[in-house]
């Protein structure tokens, strides 16, 4: 599947799923993405607070495991809705920023309106692509992600990236699904499975050779929980030297 074939299908099933979440009270995104207890809001427990997380579509709680500080500026691959985002500014005041980037126009706007609602002012969110992050050479001291890598068609260059922006002893701290070694080549080539969050996960060496390559060092990587018959959701975590 080309790159931007992947790229715009993304876009437009989580663009509807932002829609739908702004029209709806269902707390699932309706039947867009889909919705269990493997995926979303049931997924967070007190970990939220006040923050609404009702249109998340996360495979985990990366904010659970980033041990975020006072003063620090994080940065959230594929924010969505924005409800990580959120609980992170909350956690880096005072002093401190959260970012969110999302190359979804509808999930920027809900993302935007959320942290009004809110009332969270260090939270700011860009319009761009995982492959080519907006924001300068070691800018960034934390990068979390919840669900979001697996959907890109370059991860390799999405986990460089991340690595670019990170400083020097900055941290990385993603949910994400990995596929099992035997996934079938059917499911690798369906795109409902791939914006659905599992045709397009990598691996769990994979993903290991992937963020070593992109000079990241600590890996760990955790399984949670099971999100398909051949992958499961993982926290990913490791450092840049």
């Amino acid at each position: 599947m080309a790159d931007v074939n992947i790229r715009d299908t993304v876009r437009e099933r989580y663009a509807a799923a932002a829609l739908q979440a702004t029209s709806s009270d269902d707390g699932c995104c309706g039947s867009t993405v889909g919705c269990s207890d493997d995926f979303g809001a049931a997924l967070y427990g007190g970990e939220a607070g006040d923050v609404p997380v009702d249109a998340s579509l996360g495979c985990g709680v990366p904010t659970a495991v980033a041990d975020l500080h006072p003063g620090e500026t994080v940065l959230d691959l594929g924010s969505g809705a924005g409800a990580d985002v959120l609980i992170s500014a909350e956690r880096v005041a005072p002093g401190g920023r959260a970012i969110g980037l999302d190359m979804t126009e509808e999930m920027l706007a809900l993302a935007r309106a959320n942290a009004a609602a809110a009332g969270i002012e260090n939270a700011e969110f860009l319009h761009g692509y995982l492959e080519e992050i907006p924001l300068a050479d070691a800018s960034v001291d934390v990068v979390i992600s919840n669900c979001v890598i697996n959907l890109a068609a370059d991860k390799r260059e999405v986990l460089a990236e991340a690595a670019r922006v990170l400083r020097p002893g900055g941290r990385f701290a993603v949910s994400d699904v990995i596929a099992d070694e035997d996934m079938d080549d059917g499911t690798r080539a369906d795109m409902q499975q791939w914006t659905g969050c599992i045709a397009g996960a990598l691996t769990e060496a994979e993903f290991r050779a992937a963020l070593a390559d992109a000079g990241l060092t600590d890996i760990e990587i955790r399984p949670t929980h099971r999100v398909h018959a051949s992958a499961g959701s993982a926290i990913i975590r490791a450092r840049k030297p």
